[in-house]
């Protein structure tokens, strides 16, 4: 396995099981989980339909998991799709997957970091979107072991809101509101949605490098992390259905709220308050793995070598993390929720069809890389059209931009 050179210092390995596994619940539970279910019921257009996207959702997140839990298993580095796509298939490839992910996590981070702000701040939004950007590239410059300790505590608190919001729910007044019949490919386009949701299941593999006994850890976090995750969707989702039904789900900005309110409306202050410390979860981890990617291309010259820079006190890499959070800041400043979600979910879809391209090629004759290659493929077709167009546009520039860094790049070191 090649090691990073001298001038290049190696992660350090301190990340264990619960930590790894509290990451990956912290990446997914409260990015798609508050935001993703009015837009999915209105393309899905009907209650059967949308809980059939959460289950497509669900599949492609499942194959394009255990491709990467597979995959990191064997390259156990920092980088994720970016190092396998480089090892496996092309450079181009793992270049396309490192530019789409640095993007795509980019933009995620921006959508996250305003939904904190129209939760907690509705009259500043972008203010405190920018202050938590902030302090969570502080909190991540101080070692990967805060990073998963404040984690677990965001994915706890995210779990009680999320039961509290089911039990008023359950508890409340069903009243479902049924849309017209839907087309198969709203049903692709609302699974393009919750995919959003599930997108940090595999948060732990770009952390590779700093995961103790990664060919262990790595498959089994990635795993239950999704598993619980999947189950807590289901849930939330069939009891917003039963509750509010799919009509006024569709025409709700905050569903989980709404949701609430049904059967609780004292939880209605509950409910931001757990959206904002759930996103803040969010937020912070995606912090971490956009750095470890950036790192990763910067050590093989494909982003400015300054990136490579390594803190020997806290074992972070704080150039990485620092220009990271100033792309989020960038991108608070310069997009909408919308526009950030869409070019996320396009961009993140290409990360994990390399990721299942470079997985075939440890055994073409397993169906789960065959299955998580296409629906990514699929799904990213789906979503609409500015969205599709828009990471289209990115993905020229990422092939310009290594056309030119490939010309300039010197010999291997």
């Amino acid at each position: 396995m090649p090691t990073p050179p001298r001038d290049r210092p190696p992660l350090q390995r301190r990340l264990g099981l619960p930590s790894a596994i509290a990451i990956g619940l912290a990446s997914m539970l409260g990015a798609g989980v508050f935001v993703v279910w009015g837009p999915a019921a209105r393309a899905a257009g009907s209650g059967p339909a949308m809980l059939a996207a959460l289950a497509i959702a669900a599949v492609i997140a499942y194959c394009n998991a255990r491709s990467t839990a597979r995959l990191a298993a064997l390259y156990p580095r920092a980088g994720g799709a970016y190092v396998y796509g480089t090892r496996r298939l092309h450079p181009a490839a793992g270049f396309a997957a490192g530019w789409a992910f640095t993007v795509g996590k980019t933009a995620s981070g921006a959508a996250m970091a305003l939904t904190l702000g129209a939760y907690l701040l509705p009259g500043h939004p972008r203010a405190l979107a920018a202050a938590a950007v902030v302090a969570f590239c502080a909190i991540n410059l101080l070692g990967v072991k805060r990073t998963a300790l404040a984690s677990a505590v965001f994915a706890g608190i995210t779990l009680l809101v999320l039961g509290a919001v089911v039990i008023a729910g359950l508890t409340g007044p069903v009243a479902a509101q049924p849309l017209g019949d839907t087309h198969p490919w709203g049903t692709l386009t609302a699974a393009g949605f919750v995919f959003f949701a599930f997108a940090g299941y595999a948060r732990v593999a770009t952390l590779g490098e700093e995961v103790t006994r990664p060919e262990w850890t790595i498959p089994r976090a990635v795993v239950i992390a999704l598993g619980v995750t999947v189950g807590v969707y289901a849930l939330v989702a069939v009891t917003a259905l039963r509750v509010l039904g799919a009509g006024t789900l569709a025409e709700s900005a905050a569903p989980l709220a709404d949701l609430a309110a049904a059967g609780a409306p004292a939880l209605g202050p509950l409910v931001a308050i757990g959206a904002g410390i759930a996103v803040a979860g969010v937020l912070l981890s995606l912090l971490a793995g956009i750095g470890r990617t950036m790192l990763a291309m910067a050590r093989d010259r494909r982003l400015p070598r300054s990136l490579t820079a390594v803190s020997k006190r806290f074992g972070v890499p704080w150039a990485a993390e620092v220009a990271a959070s100033a792309l989020v800041l960038f991108l608070v400043s310069m997009l909408d929720l919308t526009e950030a979600i869409g070019l996320s979910g396009f961009c993140v879809l290409v990360y994990y069809a390399v990721a299942n391209a470079s997985a075939l090629t440890l055994d073409r004759r397993a169906p789960l890389p065959w299955i998580g290659l296409a629906g990514c493929l699929l799904v990213a077709a789906s979503l609409p059209p500015p969205s599709v167009l828009g990471g289209l546009a990115v993905l020229a520039a990422g092939a310009l931009w290594f056309v030119l860094t490939e010309r300039r790049r010197g010999p291997e070191v």
